[in-house]
């Protein structure tokens, strides 16, 4: 019963930072609207994130520096791969692509942690989970309705990738649970270190930083452009980030890479509640084959080999007491 428990816990906090990550594009679209660029409305979002984090993640490392130093290198990939690589290389993709495109070339980072499983972990994956895949990346397809008037550019797909190599590391580090550092402490230093290298792109040139300090349109009424940024980085990052880090130990990286599917789901159903941007029907049949895709692969992991007495999760960490009877979850 208590693994259930702990199944229920990891598969709701997955949801939840799945939910709070949907947010980023309604809030950051009423930064970008108001004359914001991408680059300062995602350097602001970091920044005030490392700092909301300050405390908590002080507080979390005491007795732990030794683990911190042990495993910076894990902590600096986390904070320049994980969150500035993969936001810095979608911002730059959509300057080239549609917005559905680059989301969906970004999302292939599952299918490269499918791929980084089998080659270098030897974690073969069974019809199951390749089927969930499938299914997934076609609903996400028709969520993103990337017929309808997208277009292709070779540098905007190279970026594309790049985030997706970023989003799969993101994943693929916050599912490393052979290590002391809490899930606060990890998301805290990673955003410190992500925040810095945003602060230098954007001093020497390379990031253009454009702030309009005036009042900007969110859900239908004229707010204060402090509430976005709040959102931004209290919603967007800060939950976000801390409970998708300790859902990724429970659930490991592949289980909690296709949940992070539903982001893009959460993402259609809150533009619509905030901003008014009815989905289609297409869109909803998408939404539905991302749940079935979950679902298949979620279904092969509870025939994982865990259930035969393996001693090793899909993502190559040590078992965990509470997968014993629950599978991946």
């Amino acid at each position: 019963m208590h693994t259930r428990r702990a199944a229920g816990v990891g598969l709701g906090l997955a949801l939840l930072s799945a939910a709070t990550f949907g947010t980023s594009g309604s809030f950051a679209r009423s930064l970008t609207e108001a004359g914001w660029s991408p680059g300062a409305a995602v350097t602001v979002r970091i920044s005030l994130a490392a700092l909301l984090l300050a405390v908590p993640t002080v507080l979390a490392l005491r007795g732990r520096w030794r683990a911190l130093r042990s495993n910076l290198g894990l902590v600096a990939g986390y904070g320049l791969l994980a969150i500035v690589g993969a936001q810095l290389c979608f911002f730059m993709a959509i300057q080239y692509l549609s917005v559905g495109v680059a989301l969906l070339l970004e999302y292939l980072g599952i299918v490269l942690i499918v791929a980084w499983l089998w080659i270098w972990q030897g974690h073969r994956p069974r019809r199951l989970t390749l089927a969930g895949s499938a299914i997934a990346l076609l609903g996400l397809a028709f969520v993103l309705d990337i017929l309808s008037g997208s277009r292709l550019h070779p540098i905007g797909v190279l970026w594309g990738f790049g985030s997706a190599v970023g989003l799969a590391t993101y994943f693929v580090l916050s599912s490393k649970s052979d290590n002391d550092l809490p899930p606060v402490a990890v998301a805290g230093t990673g955003m410190g270190i992500g925040a810095v290298a945003l602060l230098v792109l954007g001093g020497v040139g390379i990031l253009p930083m454009q702030v309009s300090l005036v009042p900007v349109s969110f859900a239908g009424h004229s707010v204060h452009w402090l509430v976005p940024v709040i959102g931004l980085s209290l919603v967007a990052a800060v939950i976000a980030y801390v409970t998708g880090i300790e859902a990724a130990r429970m659930l490991g990286a592949k289980l909690a890479s296709f949940l992070g599917l539903t982001e893009v789901v959460f993402a259609v159903l809150i533009a619509w509640a905030l901003l008014g941007e009815l989905p289609t029907p297409v869109q909803f049949l998408g939404g539905m084959l991302i749940v079935a895709g979950v679902a298949l692969v979620r279904i092969d992991e509870l025939r994982s080999p865990l259930q035969q007495g393996a001693s090793s999760t899909d993502d190559g960490t040590p078992e965990m007491p509470m997968r014993s009877s629950a599978g991946a979850l």
